[in-house]
């Protein structure tokens, strides 16, 4: 299985790369179509941006960042008398 990742042009009716491929000609093959503005919107936001979208949204107990090793992998709470 040939596995390659191309930036193609489409211009209406045809694909065109933007650099040389090494591909068979009159061989069939299957097209991931990924556009480049979806992308760029995506990464458009750094991480400072998604965390602070995402504060308050998760339930989870009062505890939670003095007993992670707890509720992550399941080792015993420390005793925090």
């Amino acid at each position: 299985m040939i596995q390659e990742k191309l930036i193609v042009t489409y211009d209406g009716s045809a694909f065109y790369p933007e650099e040389n491929i090494k591909l068979e000609p009159n061989t069939r093959y299957t097209i991931q179509i990924i556009s480049q503005e979806k992308t760029q919107q995506i990464t458009s936001k750094n991480a400072w941006d998604l965390l602070e979208e995402m504060t308050g949204t998760y339930e989870a107990p009062e505890d939670w960042s003095s007993e992670h090793d707890h509720y992550l992998y399941g080792t015993p709470k420390r005793d925090n008398d």
